[in-house]
């Protein structure tokens, strides 16, 4: 009888869990990280959720010889804004699967 107790106790935790990294989840797709590179000539805004949603590159820096450094600019920008966004996820996150030690499960992915 204790044993069907604590599976219920557990199955109501872990249903808990579930609807706040559903809410956490929706949360981090309506927040946005903005990262810039170059000294700010290039900037991206991306989602929690690590859609790419705008990049601004400044015309001053539209010289046509210097394609690739602003191909770098971009792609530097891109990733730092992807790292932004991880953190954020990484926080909003960890408060929902932080209880799962308390369970005793080990869930990969989460």
């Amino acid at each position: 009888m204790a044993g069907r107790r604590n599976i219920n106790k557990m199955m109501k935790q872990v249903q808990q869990m579930q609807q706040e990294m559903q809410r956490a989840q929706e949360e981090l797709a309506r927040e946005t990280v903005t990262a810039s590179a170059g000294g700010g000539a290039v900037k991206v805004t991306m989602t929690g959720g690590l859609e790419l949603t705008s990049i601004e590159i400044d015309p001053g820096v539209l010289d046509p010889e210097d394609v690739e450094m602003l191909q770098d600019m971009v792609q530097a920008a891109v990733n730092e804004a992807i790292n932004s966004a991880q953190e954020l996820a990484s926080r909003k996150l960890g408060g929902v699967t932080g209880g799962l030690g308390d369970l005793g499960l080990n869930l990969p992915g989460l």
